[in-house]
């Protein structure tokens, strides 16, 4: 009898390839609007500007102002269509977000989600989730640039986050160009007992398509 152990790789290697080339072909083929210049990788031109609550024991203490100098890199890929109820037409463009501290190159945030395209309304939405428990979806009209921001039931938190870190407002605005995207949002909390915006703003470059 032939081997065929080899066979499962070739298999999977097929699967890669396939897919591989459905997202290009996805890419070239959709419309995906405004959204279109941010398929491909980015890096931020100078340190951007993380401004977060204190930390317990921390040098500004308690709900203090943190202030915290950062890179970012960001991959952004042509995903998949959607409808919803048989009318809202949707094309998105999949993203994975990580930051850096300038000072220490340790990674302190990291952010995975969807810039999604509706033609026919000239809507965008940003819909993620960052590693503690809390998922975001912001909206706004499209455009070169663009303020998104979370509708009353746009964001979803575990008990824990609603008693103790509660998200009370997302909004960010965002100017994409053809090799440079530039953007600054504030995040307002309920932490600590005391209300506190959290705020980033940066540039990035393109690094690749």
């Amino acid at each position: 009898m032939k081997n065929l152990n080899y066979l499962p790789a070739i298999i999977l290697t097929s699967i890669a390839l396939s897919l591989s080339f459905t997202g290009q072909a996805v890419a070239q083929n959709v419309d995906f609007g405004p959204l279109q210049p941010l398929i491909g990788s980015w890096k931020t031109v100078s340190p951007g500007v993380d401004i977060a609550p204190g930390r317990t024991g921390s040098n500004v203490g308690e709900g203090g102002t943190a202030v915290e100098a950062f890179y970012e890199i960001r991959t952004y890929e042509a995903a998949a269509d959607a409808v919803n109820a048989s009318d809202q037409s949707l094309v998105a463009i999949y993203y994975k977000l990580e930051v850096f501290r300038q000072r220490d190159d340790a990674k302190f945030h990291d952010q995975r989600g969807y810039m999604i395209y509706d033609q026919k309304n000239q809507m965008v939405y940003n819909s993620y989730c960052v590693p503690r428990a809390v998922c975001v979806t912001a909206e706004g009209k499209a455009g070169k640039k663009m303020t998104l921001t979370a509708p009353s039931r746009g964001i979803g938190e575990s008990t824990y986050m609603t008693e103790n870190a509660t998200t009370q407002e997302f909004s960010m605005t965002m100017e994409i160009g053809e090799k440079t995207l530039s953007y600054s949002q504030t995040t307002k909390l309920n932490i600590y007992g005391k209300d506190f915006s959290h705020t980033d703003a940066a540039t990035l470059e393109k690094a690749n398509e």
